[in-house]
């Protein structure tokens, strides 16, 4: 076979080889760092890379009402990450609507300027984490990993590898990186009622969870660092009803004669929450806004 018989057997080859490096997997490519201080981590076509947040939440640590314990406990853990000091990893667990994503946002905001970053991953990626730890290894810049609203049923993959990376895997996280994650429960994987037979009693009557239970709480252990949200009080949701009105700029008599419609509000939403309280005073301010000309034709 001389080399002209050749050529199209080479040419169909390299098509051939072509096809199959867009399927391999790639390293995960760098962002452009200088774009912002959030970033997402996006699978598309079986690629993963980080794509820079354009327009990041504006909110603040003063923004965010009684909730005070909650974020003293937060903002201390980030300021020992960002000044090179040990901190935990955090899991922010609770009712719904009380501000565990928004404290976390108005951490970054907080401490933008003294190098910190925010990489958000949706649980169904975590499986790519160990990609995203290795990336920033090297990097300056103080890294939180935010998951939000985190929550595993049986079998998922990316339970394990986060449970390596908090603890356990023999390639540990850089001390430049730190897990955020949010769940409105405690143990992020769903408990039932046959989990109770797995239970065992000593003879002293004491009670161990058995490995069924001790597996399902095994997880939310490995985050150094617990902080509980509760419903908010009717004093609370009303306290943070003002707050957000005096941000859309009513004055005190307006923001006083809003409290039954607000009381309301919750009412039809069924819940007390920073959430609710938030919505509701867009939605007068608005209302009032245009009822007084202020809106556009």
């Amino acid at each position: 076979m001389n080399l002209e018989d050749l050529e199209p057997l080479l040419l169909r080859a390299e098509r051939v080889l072509e096809r199959l490096e867009a399927w391999l997997p790639r390293p995960l490519g760098a962002p452009d760092w200088e774009l912002s201080t959030a970033f997402r981590y996006r699978r598309r076509q079986g690629m993963g890379r980080l794509e820079p947040v354009r327009h990041v939440s504006t909110i603040q640590l003063a923004d965010l009402h009684e909730i005070e314990p909650q974020k003293e406990r937060l903002w201390r853990n980030t300021a020992q990450f960002v000044a090179g000091q040990p901190a935990n990893n955090v899991l922010l667990t609770g009712a719904r609507g009380t501000g565990k994503s928004s404290l976390i946002k108005a951490c970054l905001n907080t401490f933008a300027d003294q190098g910190l970053r925010l990489i958000e991953i949706d649980k169904a990626d975590l499986v790519d984490l160990p990609d995203v730890v290795e990336l920033v290894s090297r990097r300056p810049e103080r890294f939180i990993v935010f998951c939000d609203d985190l929550s595993f049923e049986e079998g998922e993959s990316g339970y394990k590898a986060l449970k390596s990376i908090l603890d356990g895997s023999v390639a540990a996280a850089s001390d430049n990186l730190l897990i955020y994650a949010t769940s409105n429960r405690r143990h992020l994987l769903p408990e039932t009622m046959k989990d109770n037979l797995s239970y065992q009693h000593t003879e002293d009557g004491e009670l161990h969870p058995g490995e069924v239970v001790e597996e399902k709480i095994s997880l939310s252990e490995r985050f150094g660092l617990w902080i509980s949200f509760y419903p908010f009080s009717q004093p609370e949701y009303l306290a943070i009803v003002a707050q957000w009105l005096s941000h859309f700029g009513l004055d005190a008599a307006a923001i006083e004669a809003a409290r039954p419609e607000a009381l309301v509000f919750a009412l039809e939403r069924g819940s007390r929450s920073g959430r609710v309280a938030y919505q509701f005073a867009r939605d007068l301010a608005g209302r009032r806004a245009l009822d007084s000309g202020g809106g556009s034709a």
